[in-house]
C-alpha cells in the first residue's frame, strides 16, 4: 500500500530509457534498411516459421516512422517488445534470408543484405538462434540507467496468487483439466492466407469452447492458462498446470504448412526423439520462444533425481499416449484427421514429468477448408465436444481401474 501511495504521489516515476526512434524502414529485392533518429545499442536478428518471417530486435530503440514492404517482404510490422527494445517483423511472401549487414558509420541506420532462398534453406536457419550486429563503438547508445529498484519475496510454488480461475463444480476431489491456448500477445502464431485469421485467436476460441463443454458435463474442473490475448512463456504454460495439480494438460494449436493441400488434425505426445522430420521441424519451431528449463528437485541427489524423473515421466508419457488415442477416436466423427494422426515430438509444453499432456494441432490454418472450419463457431464447438467426450471417458476409465 505504501508503494502504491508513493507511485500515486509521483515520488516514483517510471521513465522510459533514452533511445533512438525507428524513423523509416524500407525493404527491396535484396536489402532491408532501417533508419533511426539517434544511436541505438545493437540489432538482433532471427527467423521464425508458420508463417515465415524475419524478426529484428533493436535494443535501445522505440518504434515509430513509416515502413515500406518490397521484394520478398510482403508486410512490415512494428511493436515495442519491452521499454528498451523495438521489434520489427518482416512477413515474407516467399522464403528469404538475411545474409549479413552493418550499421552506418554514424550508427543511425542499419543495412541488412536480403537474399531469396529455397524453403529448405530457410527452414535450416530456424534452429540457429540470433545474429547480433553492433554499431561502431563511438556511436552506441548508453545503457539505460536504473531509476529505482523494488524487491519483494516470491511466493511458494503452490501459491494460488495469479493462477487462473477454476471453472466447474467446487469439489476438489474432481479431476482438474488445464487447457492451454497456444501463442498470444505479441506472438500471433500462424496466419491464414485465406481469411487472415490468427492462430492465437483461433486457439483461444477453441480453448473456451472446450471449457464450456467440460463445465456442462459437471464431471471435471477446468482452467485456461490464458483467457485473453496475452503472451505466456512456454515453461509457465505447463508450470501453471503443475502448480495447480492438474490431472491433464491439453495445449491447443492450429498448424501451417507450405503445401496448401495439407489438412487434418494431429495429436502430439512427448518423445525425446521426434517420430518423423515434420514433427521435429514443428517442435523446433514451437520451442523457439524460450530455452528449456529442467525440473527443480531442490537438494535431492542428482542420481536419485534422475531416476525419479525418468520413472515418473515414463508413466506420464504412457498415460498421455493413451489419452491421445482416445481423443482421436472421439474426434474422428466430428473433424478431419491426418492419416498418421498420432505423432511424437519434444515440445516444451509437454515436458512436465508428472502431468499427462498432449498438444492438439486442430487442423491446418494454411488450408482453406481447415481454416474456415477452425474459425467457425460450429467447428470450434465440434472440437470442444470431441475433447470433452475424450476427457470424460479418460477419467472414467482411470476411476474404474482404481
Amino acid at each position: 500500500m505504501l508503494l502504491t501511495a508513493l507511485i500515486a504521489s509521483g515520488l516514483f516515476t517510471i521513465t522510459p530509457s533514452l533511445a533512438g526512434t525507428v524513423r523509416q524502414i524500407a525493404a527491396t529485392d535484396n536489402a532491408v534498411t532501417i533508419y533511426f533518429d539517434d544511436v541505438v545499442n545493437k540489432a538482433s536478428i532471427f527467423t521464425l516459421s508458420g508463417p515465415d518471417r524475419i524478426a529484428v530486435d533493436i535494443v535501445g530503440a522505440t518504434t515509430g516512422g513509416s515502413a515500406n514492404a518490397g521484394g520478398p517482404v510482403a508486410a512490415v510490422r512494428q511493436g515495442q517488445f519491452d521499454s528498451d527494445t523495438a521489434r520489427i517483423v518482416f512477413d515474407l511472401g516467399r522464403p528469404a534470408l538475411i545474409t549479413g549487414g552493418q550499421f552506418s558509420d554514424d550508427g543511425r541506420s542499419l543495412h541488412l543484405n536480403l537474399r531469396q532462398a529455397a524453403f529448405g534453406e530457410f527452414v535450416s536457419t530456424l534452429g540457429r538462434g540470433r545474429t547480433d550486429i553492433i554499431p561502431p563503438l563511438n556511436f552506441r547508445a548508453s545503457p539505460p540507467k536504473k531509476q529505482y529498484e523494488v524487491t519483494a519475496p516470491i511466493g511458494s510454488g503452490r501459491d494460488s496468487k495469479n493462477l487462473p480461475k477454476i471453472h466447474g463444480p467446487a469439489d476438489d476431489s474432481l479431476p482438474l483439466v488445464v487447457i492451454d491456448a497456444g501463442h498470444g500477445g505479441h506472438d500471433p502464431g500462424a496466419i491464414s492466407p485465406h481469411n487472415g485469421k490468427r492462430e492465437k485467436d483461433i486457439t483461444l476460441a477453441i480453448a473456451k469452447s472446450i471449457r464450456e463443454e467440460l463445465v456442462k458435463s459437471g464431471r471435471v474442473r477446468v482452467a485456461l492458462t490464458r483467457d485473453n490475448d496475452r503472451f505466456i512463456i512456454l515453461q509457465d504454460r505447463f508450470g501453471i498446470a503443475r502448480k495447480m495439480g492438474a490431472n491433464l494438460f491439453i495445449s491447443i494449436h492450429a498448424d501451417a504448412a507450405e503445401n496448401p493441400e495439407a489438412n487434418g488434425a494431429t495429436v502430439y505426445t512427448l518423445s525425446e526423439t521426434a517420430s518423423d522430420r515434420e514433427a521435429q521441424k514443428l517442435a523446433a519451431r514451437e520451442n523457439k520462444a524460450n530455452i528449456i528449463n529442467g525440473v527443480n528437485l531442490g537438494g535431492a541427489d542428482s542420481n536419485v533425481s534422475s531416476i525419479l524423473i525418468d520413472l515418473t515421466q515414463r508413466e506420464t508419457m504412457n498415460v498421455s499416449a493413451d489419452f491421445a488415442k482416445l481423443l482421436l477416436r472421439e474426434a474422428k466423427p466430428n473433424i478431419t484427421l491426418r492419416s498418421n494422426s498420432h505423432k511424437f515430438a519434444s515440445f516444451v509444453v509437454l515436458k512436465a514429468p508428472d502431468t499427462p499432456s498432449i498438444l492438439f494441432e486442430t487442423g491446418y490454418i494454411s488450408n482453406e477448408s481447415d481454416g474456415a472450419f477452425l474459425a467457425s463457431a460450429a467447428g470450434q464447438q465440434k472440437i470442444g465436444r470431441s475433447v470433452a467426450s475424450a476427457v470424460q471417458v479418460h477419467f472414467a476409465r482411470r476411476l474404474a481401474r482404481r
